[in-house]
């Protein structure tokens, strides 16, 4: 089973986001900062970082940023409603796919079974 941090600091869209992915057949752990998902990130468990950019603490970039030092197999997909901050993602870390909110949750879960369909074909060849 493909496994997904979830890391997003609205409580009511990480639990909608949450949702939406377990229902489509994800394993998600779901934390509200980017610091609470390090430890997670550190285990090397997880398939996906599905993470808001502009959190308490640790924004979203930083987070993929110690992703890609820690757990280079993980993919990284960012979540933002900020113009201004997805295009500081795009340039910091440009290997990230980017949704920008708002986005239906059928829209998520299409792109998140695209990243992993591919991923699945690309390992096949």
């Amino acid at each position: 089973m493909i496994r997904i941090l979830l890391a997003e600091d609205d409580d009511v869209m990480r639990e909608y986001l949450s949702r939406a992915l377990t229902s489509a057949g994800y394993h998600v752990t779901a934390v509200d900062r980017g610091t609470e998902a390090v430890p997670y990130i550190d285990s090397g468990t997880f398939d996906l970082l599905l993470s808001d950019i502009v959190m308490p603490e640790m924004d979203g970039i930083e987070l993929a940023q110690h992703t890609a030092r820690v757990a280079p197999q993980t993919q990284v997909m960012f979540i933002t409603g900020f113009a201004a901050v997805s295009l500081r993602a795009e340039e910091n870390v440009p290997q990230a796919k980017l949704l920008s909110k708002p986005f239906h949750l059928k829209d998520l879960v299409r792109e998140v079974d695209a990243l992993f369909d591919s991923a699945d074909r690309s390992h096949q060849q």
